[in-house]
């Protein structure tokens, strides 16, 4: 886990604010400029690649709403195994800590009511214009500052990108978000695999562009569109989006995500050929480590040294 006294690199922590499950979230000061800021990192040491692709998803898709209703996004930072997303500090505390903290429970008056209701339709019609569905707006996941009454929203962790939706009745074992919160959008089927297509395209014109931070955050967001069984419902899409995945990260020089995305093709590819192309993008960031032994031993694994479209010079 990560330690209550967490030192970040190029910020000053003064206080923990949430210690949840999954996550940490701290206040503090940016060095280089003294702006406040506040820091959500993940709890677990050694995060699973979902962890991970979802604290992602929160920042791409955050980052370019820019509105005084919503929480500004600053930057996403490599932090120990995982990231650190660093956010606007106005001073605000959850509506639901406000409602128990300052006993506003009943509401003290209804000017306070009008402005709150206000300040979240507000909100609500920025995710509207651009078309996202946030899947657990709550008291949690609504700030408030005690003295100048703003509002403001956060937390677009599960949050997706939909142009248009398709009414399908879905299990409720795989709604995602807070139950008495769900928004109408939630109880159907989205129209998914169109937009992670779209991602996918986007991420690939990214890259020949080599705008390389750009392509790994459309591809990304189509992974997090996929569904739970995309690998058996979606296999053509899911694959090529995981290798596209894996090149975007191997040109950025992200070799760990390389090996995730990787591993995720090895687990899941139907048949030899399908291994091909993220084995060779595994080897090529073996090499560009300088990491000869592990590229050989990669290379020469049993059924794979006759499969590659060029072969390694060593072969």
């Amino acid at each position: 886990m990560v330690s209550s006294m967490v030192s970040i690199p190029g910020y000053d922590i003064t206080k923990e604010i949430y210690n949840g499950s999954r996550t940490l979230v701290y206040r503090g000061y940016r060095e280089t400029d003294s702006l406040p800021v506040v820091i959500k990192l993940l709890k677990n040491s050694y995060p699973s690649f979902s962890e991970l692709l979802q604290f992602r998803n929160q920042y791409t898709i955050a980052k370019n709403l820019n509105s005084s209703a919503i929480v500004q996004t600053y930057s996403l930072e490599a932090y120990q195994n995982g990231y650190a997303l660093v956010m606007e500090d106005f001073g605000g505390i959850s509506l639901k800590d406000y409602f128990a903290s300052y006993q506003t429970l009943d509401i003290g008056s209804l000017q306070e009511f009008l402005q709150i209701a206000i300040a979240l339709c507000d909100a609500l019609n920025i995710l509207i214009h651009h078309r996202i569905i946030h899947k657990d707006i709550k008291p949690a996941n609504i700030l408030i500052n005690p003295e100048t009454k703003e509002v403001k929203l956060i937390d677009f962790s599960i949050a997706s990108l939909l142009p248009r939706e398709t009414q399908i009745l879905m299990s409720p074992n795989v709604l995602e978000g807070t139950l008495g919160y769900l928004s109408p959008e939630q109880t159907g089927q989205s129209d998914r695999d169109q937009l992670a297509e779209l991602n996918l395209l986007a991420g690939q014109k990214a890259k020949l562009s080599t705008a390389y931070t750009n392509a790994i955050e459309y591809i990304c967001c189509g992974i997090q569109l996929l569904r739970t069984d995309s690998w058996q419902q979606q296999y053509s899409l899911t694959l090529a989006l995981y290798e596209e995945a894996a090149s975007a990260a191997y040109l950025m020089g992200q070799f760990d995500q390389v090996e995730e995305f990787v591993e995720q093709v090895q687990q899941h590819a139907k048949v030899l050929k399908d291994r091909v192309k993220s084995i060779e993008i595994q080897i090529q960031s073996y090499l560009a480590q300088s990491r000869f032994d592990d590229s050989i031993r990669t290379a020469i694994a049993p059924k794979l040294s006759n499969c590659y479209a060029v072969k390694p010079p060593f072969l």
